[in-house]
Parts: C-alpha cells; sequence; structure tokens
C-alpha cells in the first residue's frame, strides 16, 4: 500500500476508535462558507465534520471492527466524529439540514449499530445530556425524598399536637 494512503487510513481509524459514533452526511451543492459554518456549528458542540474518499472511510470502519456500510458511502460524503454528545452532533445536523436544506443525513453508526436517516434524527429530538441526567437524578430522589417525608411526619404531628395544647405565650 502507498504510505500516503496508509498515513490516510491510518488518522481515519484513530478519528473512527476515539469516537463513540460516526455521522455520515451528503454534502453535495453546498458551498464553501455553508460547509464552514456547519464545521463551527459541529466545533462548538465537541464534533468534527472530516472529508474522505468513501473507499478509505469503508476500510477505516472494517478495521475498526464497526458494521459494514454496504453501499451507503457513495456520492459526496463527509464524516462527523467527536467525543462526547451524539445527540448535541445530530442536533447541529438536524438543525443546519432544515436551515439550509443541506446536508443530507445519510447514516450513523452508534455503539456498533448502524442507523438510517430517521433514527439519527430521533437521537437529534432528544434532550441534552444535562436535562437527562437531571431528569434521572429527580427520578432517583422522589423516593427517598417520600420515604424522608414519611418518617418525619410522626414526629412532626406531635408537635404539632404539643404545640395546639399548649400554645407559646411569646
Amino acid at each position: 500500500m502507498n504510505p500516503d494512503k496508509k498515513i490516510i487510513l491510518d488518522e481515519l481509524l484513530e478519528r473512527v476508535n476515539s469516537s463513540p459514533f460516526v455521522l455520515v452526511v451528503e454534502y453535495t451543492g453546498m458551498t464553501v462558507p455553508e460547509f464552514s459554518e456547519l464545521r463551527t456549528r459541529l466545533a462548538d458542540n465537541g464534533a468534527e465534520c472530516h472529508v474522505a474518499k468513501n473507499t478509505y472511510m469503508k476500510k477505516a470502519l472494517i478495521e475498526a471492527g464497526l458494521p459494514d456500510t454496504g453501499d451507503k458511502l457513495v456520492g459526496q460524503t463527509a464524516f462527523i466524529t467527536g467525543e462526547a454528545d451524539v445527540a448535541a452532533a445530530a442536533k447541529v445536523l438536524k438543525s443546519f439540514e432544515k436551515e439550509f436544506k443541506k446536508p443530507a443525513i445519510k447514516l450513523g453508526i452508534l455503539d456498533g449499530d448502524i442507523l438510517d436517516e430517521a433514527q439519527v434524527k430521533a437521537i437529534a429530538e432528544l434532550p441534552s445530556r444535562e436535562v437527562l441526567l437531571a431528569t434521572l437524578l429527580s427520578t432517583i430522589n422522589a423516593p427517598a425524598s417520600k420515604l424522608v417525608r414519611t418518617i418525619n411526619e410522626p414526629a412532626s404531628s406531635l408537635a404539632r399536637v404539643i404545640q395546639a395544647k399548649f400554645p407559646s405565650e411569646d
């Protein structure tokens, strides 16, 4: 293999291995300023957008042990990876597509599974990670709070009875 190709493949493999997700978009018809804006918005949300030859990316995905994308990697495709929240990157893609009518989401790979366009857009509809964690925490805390109130109620009731029977003379 050509040493230059090997360097490109190694870089793609490193990106794929270090990212919990890969989103694939078709960027045909996008202008350079639009593409730059997309990259900026993704970067603000902890993701990166890269353009690579489809054959190189297929090889990198296979070497990373990810599922075969079949014939989905055709045309002008860009690959989004990140180190954090897939929902944030999906939200950026969905809002950008709504605003500019481009890029078209082709597929995603998350936890070793291939996601279609509808599934990637469904992920974009999820609340942010912080909101999900707060909801989970409140769900976990609710029974404990109820238990504490139940345990404290007899003492509180006794204190109210004593206060009613022997009012303080302030």
